[in-house]
Formats: structure tokens, C-alpha cells, sequence
């Protein structure tokens, strides 16, 4: 599997923080089938949000806890490399400024960027993970909501943040980046991570098979898991290097940084196709430094 996504369809709404209880809005997994295959097909856009919904409520308990010591309680991390905010401040100062991270998780951004100072909104496809986030801060404001359908007002907040949220499950990637505009003030900041493009040309593995490509880089046919019955229940979309940075420059924004995060001397950690033997040789991560004309 190629690993970390995200909605009930919610309109647009004038009132920034306008949220739906998450834990009523359907019934995880109620029909999903057993996994039967995994490979590359077509997925499309509402296939790939019933997928990822259903797979992110199911695992995560299960992948909190088995990540817990790498993505922290209260931190915003930005890929297994560790990557923190705290030291690269991508975002730059957020004390006092209005923050959506999008694709949330269970909001340990979110609380980071909180005690930071800033008045932070997390939004997220999944009812499962957001449930984990209340459960950690209830007082925290968390939206369930489609990443391209974002239920906050024109110009609401000052910078935006994702780390491995939204942008790897969707088949239109360029609706969030759209939506993110939309809702950023001139001169506002987007900053994602996700799985570095050149990676989907070697096998998700963390040992030496991982090291030697198998597949076009050029070939953005969506990795899929699908149940007995034929049914996706897991989708993760490949875009090149190339096809992202026109992606975010066709949504309004200048790339101010393209970030390749080393891999840290001493950093012993697994974690899926993750590892210290790759990342000394391959890179595993892309952070997007992106920003709104003033």
C-alpha cells in the first residue's frame, strides 16, 4: 500500500465554522467487502472519496498507534523523514493568523499550530480520524468536509496546511488547490507535503527491492485496493513533479519553494515504503511552498 486522506459532500457556507456532528453523517464500513486485489486502475473521483473515507475510518486507531512516536501528539510533521514546522517554519509566523489544515487527520497539526498561537480550523475527510482528534482536544474546531468543497468563507484565512492529507487521495487534485485559493486571503500561504512523485516509479518497499524502478514515472494510472465484490476500497493518486506545479500555478499561486527533505543521520524508522536505506538514496517527500498574490 502506498501510505497517509480524507469528506461528506458539504456546500460552501458564509459562516466559517460551520461543522456537522462527523459521527452521524454515515455508517463506516457497514458493506465494505474483504480485500480480493491491489494494483494499478482507474478510480474516479467518487470512488476515490467513498474509498478513502471508508479506509480512513476503519484504521485510525490502528494507525495511531503504530505511528504515534513519529507523528507525535502535538506536532506538525511533514513527512516520515521528520520534518518538523517547528524547525522549518515553511508557514512562517503563525501566531494570531487564521490556519486551515487541510486533510487533518486526528489533528496533531492542528494542535501544534494552536499552541503556536494561531486560531487554527482542521478539516478532514474522515469521520474515524476526526473522532480521535476530539478525542485528544475536544475544544478544537474540526470540520468533516470534501477538501474540494471546503465549507469556509471567501478569504477567511491567512495560510493553509496539509501534510499528507487530501492531496494524495483525490482524483482532482486541482479542486482543492482551487478551493485553498478561494478561501486564503491575498498574500496567504499553502504548504503541503506529499509522497515525492519520483517514488511511483519504485516499488513501495523499504528494503532493496525498493530501489530499483519498475514502473514509468510518467504513468499517473491511480495505485487502487479493491474488495471481492469489485469495489475500491482504497485509492492513491499519482501526479509528476511537472503536473503539480502547474496544478497550483493554474489555481492562482506562485511556488515559492520546493522542499526535498533530507533523510536524518541516525533516524532509525520503517514506515511503509519509508526507510533509512532509501532515503539516503532516493527522496522520499515534496513539500510545496505555495503563496497568493498580495
Amino acid at each position: 500500500m502506498r501510505e497517509h486522506a480524507r469528506v461528506a459532500d458539504t456546500p460552501a457556507t458564509d459562516d466559517p465554522l460551520t461543522t456537522h456532528d462527523p459521527l452521524t453523517t454515515h455508517d463506516p464500513l457497514a458493506t465494505r467487502s474483504p480485500l480480493a486485489a491491489a494494483g494499478y486502475r482507474d478510480v474516479g473521483a467518487e470512488a476515490s472519496v467513498r474509498a478513502n473515507r471508508g479506509w480512513w475510518d476503519e484504521a485510525a486507531p490502528g494507525y495511531l498507534a503504530e505511528h504515534a512516536d513519529h507523528l507525535g501528539d502535538r506536532e506538525l510533521v511533514w513527512g516520515p523523514e521528520g520534518l518538523r514546522e517547528a524547525d522549518a517554519r515553511l508557514l512562517g509566523d503563525v501566531r494570531g493568523r487564521r490556519v486551515l489544515e487541510v486533510g487533518c487527520g486526528a489533528a496533531q497539526g492542528s494542535r501544534w499550530l494552536a499552541d503556536a498561537g494561531a486560531d487554527v480550523v482542521g478539516l478532514d475527510l474522515s469521520a474515524g480520524m476526526l473522532a480521535q482528534g476530539r478525542l485528544a482536544d475536544p475544544g478544537l474546531p474540526l470540520v468533516q468536509a470534501h477538501a474540494g468543497r471546503i465549507p469556509l468563507a471567501d478569504g477567511s484565512v491567512d495560510l493553509a496546511a496539509s501534510a499528507y492529507g487530501a492531496l494524495p487521495f483525490t482524483a482532482e487534485p486541482e479542486r482543492v488547490h482551487a478551493e485553498v485559493a478561494r478561501v486564503l486571503r491575498p498574500g496567504g500561504r499553502w504548504v503541503f507535503s506529499l509522497t515525492h512523485p519520483v517514488r511511483w516509479a519504485f516499488p513501495d518497499d523499504p528494503g532493496p527491492t525498493g530501489l530499483t524502478a519498475t514502473s514509468s514515472y510518467f504513468d499517473t494510472t491511480p495505485y487502487a485496493e479493491t474488495g471481492e465484490d469489485g469495489e475500491v476500497l482504497y485509492a492513491e493518486h499519482h501526479r509528476t513533479l511537472g503536473q503539480r506545479v502547474r496544478e497550483v500555478v493554474a489555481a492562482g499561486f506562485s511556488l515559492v519553494d520546493l522542499v526535498e527533505p533530507r533523510w536524518p543521520a541516525g533516524r532509525d524508522v520503517v514506515w511503509g515504503g519509508w526507510s533509512p536505506l532509501r532515503g539516503r538514496l532516493l527522496p522520499g517527500t515534496a513539500v510545496f511552498v505555495c503563496a497568493l498574490p498580495a
